[in-house]
């Protein structure tokens, strides 16, 4: 379905190219004198310069060309802009057709293209904290923006799950259970099928493991030796590798699950590990590879850099591979089994110049083509009230699973003392609303921005916050239910009875806009912003008109309609970003 700009556009343009100029001049834009007009068209400053014209002259020409066109209402020219307001049964039309799109008038992509959004990347035998809240929460909106306009959307959580953290618990893992034939070369599958280790042991052993590798170098040594004797193929440290990743990942699952974040693929940086030896070879044969001081290396400085970017390490000098091998190989496995035309990272920001370095040696190294995107979506911090990276209350790293029980309990609270305490589930609800609150809360400020994490705040159901978009989903669906309306009714709107409905539909038919620039600058929050718009375009269409005591039989259908419509789209936006509606609060 085309977008309302595209069409008012196409139809100024030809009017434009009527009257003599280049089309390219007709482009139309929301107005942003909204009191004046609903659109505008500037392009007769431009092509008065080509045409030696007085743009008063060309604009007034170009309305004169539109003056029968059905689809406007009203043209005004005004020192040389065109101020558009449309015709009424050209919105209804549109609204009409938009709201039987099955996709809702979002643009679909021309061609197929697979996006791959690596995001998550959680440590295998460490506890998910609020330092994956973001990744997730953004990761999950942008993969299914990419969807929604019609992308082949795949998420990778890219576990770390093979590195030294791995090595530290195996050797403390060792050195508590010395006798187990993991650790002795002698390795039997049938020795150990009784031994088992749970989520909550391994999330206090990998920090008693890091700590005692600061104060012990004997031990950091082991743990290295193990790491590079696991990487090597040790065949007890990868059986026992294997079961404290099948742990991780089901306890990952859990909580993931919770935040409505799910990921297509499950892959770690171990499943890239047979490629690394094809990477080697790909830089081998451009000659992009070389010893330096034992390690392998590749350059990636450019000669107009203005600051010193470090060569990559491909390999340490005791053979192991870091992240940046990893990711190499990654992007080689993803080429292979994809080919991807895209490959978006959501990682926080301070990760920028390992990404540049990555992207660098990849583009250099031909493992993609060089129409290829990858691309950093990097995010900023999540803070306390204080304005610092939110803490515990002893200044620890707060656990995801903490920080949604804080939330959860205030959202059951908030339910059973308010005046929806007559929900049926409110255990149900009270989740929907944890999880509308964290990740509205996070998604209406843009990626790049710092945020404060403020409880009471993000759980008001007044004001920009996923509550108060769940509520008004929940307040039409009493209406509704009061009319005794059903959600399949086809919708069709046929009138517009006031200036409240008009901007309602207006903002609506506009959101095929939204999506496609969300999707263009990966910001989920400009889909906030239009969620928000709407309902609060809504709930004053709401107050200005009593719909149950309506007696006009054709202006009440038509306003449960619009109920019906804006119920439609909201869910559509919730849904985009990852939030699930509730239908009672």
């Amino acid at each position: 379905m085309n977008t309302l700009i595209n069409i008012l556009t196409e139809n100024v343009s030809n009017a434009f190219e009527k009257c003599g100029y280049d089309k390219n001049f007709g482009k139309v834009t929301i107005s942003d004198r909204q009191d004046l007009c609903e659109f505008q068209c500037n392009g007769a400053f431009m092509a008065a310069k080509q045409y030696k014209k007085s743009p008063q002259i060309i604009a007034a020409e170009v309305a004169k060309a539109l003056s029968d066109d059905k689809m406007f209402k009203k043209i005004d020219v005004v020192s040389g802009f065109l101020n558009i307001i449309t015709e009424d049964a050209f919105l209804t039309d549109y609204i009409t057709e938009l709201a039987s799109d099955e996709n809702l008038g979002i643009p679909q992509a021309q061609k197929c293209e697979t996006i791959i959004v690596d995001y998550g990347g959680p440590n295998c035998a460490k506890p998910l904290h609020i330092g994956h809240l973001r990744a997730a929460i953004i990761g999950e909106a942008l993969k299914r923006i990419a969807s929604a306009t019609g992308r082949k959307a795949i998420g990778d959580v890219h576990l770390g799950d093979w590195g030294l953290q791995i090595g530290l618990v195996i050797a403390e893992l060792s050195e508590r259970y010395p006798d187990l034939s993991y650790f002795n070369g002698t390795y039997n599958k049938e020795q150990e099928v009784n031994f088992e280790v749970t989520a909550e042991q391994l999330n206090d052993i990998y920090p008693f493991a890091s700590k005692k590798s600061k104060e012990n170098e004997e031990f950091k040594l082991k743990a290295q030796k193990i790491t590079a004797d696991l990487q090597s193929g040790n065949k007890g440290y990868l059986a026992l590798w294997k079961k404290i990743l099948d742990v991780s990942k089901e306890d990952f699952k859990k909580m993931y699950d919770k935040l409505n974040v799910h990921f297509e693929l499950w892959y770690g940086e171990s499943d890239s590990e047979k490629y690394v030896e094809k990477l080697i070879e790909i830089l081998e044969d451009k000659n992009l590879i070389y010893n330096s001081n034992g390690a392998l290396v590749v350059d990636v400085q450019n000669e107009d850099d203005k600051v010193q970017i470090p060569p990559v390490i491909i390999k340490k000098s005791d053979n192991s591979s870091i992240y940046a091998t990893t990711d190499l190989a990654t992007i080689l496995q993803r080429q292979i089994d994809y080919n991807p035309s895209e490959i978006w990272y959501v990682v926080d920001n301070r990760q920028s110049l390992h990404f540049n370095q990555v992207f660098r040696c990849a583009k250099k190294a031909e493992l993609v083509s060089k129409d290829t995107n990858l691309e950093h979506l990097g995010f900023g911090t999540m803070n306390g009230n204080d304005g610092k990276p939110f803490k515990t209350r002893d200044g620890g790293v707060m656990r995801l699973e903490d920080l949604y029980s804080t939330v959860y309990e205030k959202a059951v609270e908030r339910l059973k003392e308010s005046e929806f305490g007559k929900v049926k589930n409110i255990e149900e609800t009270a989740n929907k609303i944890t999880v509308a609150a964290i990740k509205f809360g996070d998604l209406i400020n843009h990626r790049l921005k710092d945020y404060i994490f403020d409880i009471d705040k993000f759980l008001a159901s007044k004001g920009k916050t996923g509550v108060f978009l769940l509520y008004t989903i929940a307040r039409i669906n009493s209406l509704l239910n009061k009319l005794e309306q059903d959600d399949d009714n086809k919708i069709i709107i046929n009138n517009i009875y006031s200036d409240t409905e008009k901007q309602l539909l207006l903002k609506i038919s506009l959101s095929g806009e939204v999506f496609k620039s969300s999707f263009n600058d990966k910001a989920p929050n400009y889909i906030c912003e239009n969620a928000y718009e709407i309902a609060s375009l809504f709930s004053n269409f709401y107050n200005d008109n009593h719909i149950i005591s309506e007696n006009d039989a054709t202006k009440k259908q038509a306003w449960i309609n619009i109920c019906l419509l804006v119920k439609k789209m909201l869910i559509k936006h919730l849904d985009i970003l990852g939030i699930s509606h509730v239908n009672e609060m």
